[in-house]
């Protein structure tokens, strides 16, 4: 692999987006259901427009007190209402501001449901086709997610994730395990330029993971997250590995 894409999810109140715009390729922004409203949507488009960083909606489920991290089971028309209606806010601003949006990335408890159940998958994507023209799918590698996007005609880009540990079926390691989440940036910044040299992820029990991840996620909730993102920068860069939106 000789390019990556390196994606944050911004847009959620965090402290380092302003920072993290201007290392990462593509911005996964909240689009008022866990976090953000219209003000931060407008503000982080503005922002990754002006610094040419593609723009990604980030919808999940609208339990802000949980951050959208606790698994929900909702009526399907009241999912469906949900996630169209917070990529409609996301375009509607994205349009207003003279940007496009290019892709979906599901959050949290929503996005790790999708991995699992194909049905979970099928009703979220179905449920913004037609919002904008051509919009791509960001979806974790090895999951339902990708089969379902794929077969619903979508165009996928498969992502894996920087900071966070995975199980040895190539799904993340619920946030409540020891260990669920990384910190290191150095040690991150070496599973990046893994994963671009040979297509592969370290398991939490040692087991190595195939992928044909294209883009890597760096949480920008996280304390480190800045720091991490310059780091996986740097070594990737160092390794001969472009950084470039795929959209």
């Amino acid at each position: 692999m000789t390019k990556l894409d390196l994606n944050a999810d911004l847009g959620e109140g965090m402290p380092g987006d302003e920072d993290l715009l201007g290392i990462v390729s593509s911005a996964s922004i909240a689009c008022g259901g866990h976090a953000g409203d219209d003000e931060t949507m407008r503000r982080t488009v503005r922002a990754a427009r002006d610094r040419g960083v593609a723009i990604g909606a980030h919808p999940g489920f609208a339990d802000r007190e949980n951050f959208g991290r606790r698994r929900l089971v909702l009526p399907p028309d009241e999912l469906d209402a949900q996630l169209r209606g917070q990529v409609r806010s996301l375009v509607e601003i994205a349009e207003a501001e003279g940007a496009t949006v290019r892709y979906l990335k599901l959050h949290g408890a929503l996005a790790n449901m999708a991995a699992e159940e194909p049905a979970v998958a099928a009703l979220c994507f179905a449920s913004v086709t037609g919002l904008v023209p051509d919009l791509a799918i960001l979806a974790i590698d090895n999951s339902a997610q990708v089969e379902v996007a794929e077969t619903m005609g979508y165009a996928v880009v498969r992502e894996a994730y920087a900071d966070r540990a995975y199980l040895p079926n190539g799904l993340l390691v619920p946030r409540s395990a020891p260990g669920a989440v990384l910190h290191d940036p150095a040690d991150i910044a070496g599973r990046a330029v893994r994963l671009a040299r040979a297509g592969e992820l370290l398991a939490i029990d040692g087991s190595v993971i195939r992928t044909a991840s294209r883009s890597l996620c760096i949480h920008g909730d996280t304390a480190e997250a800045v720091a991490i993102a310059r780091a996986v920068r740097q070594a990737l860069e160092d390794a001969g590995i472009g950084i470039a939106s795929p959209y």
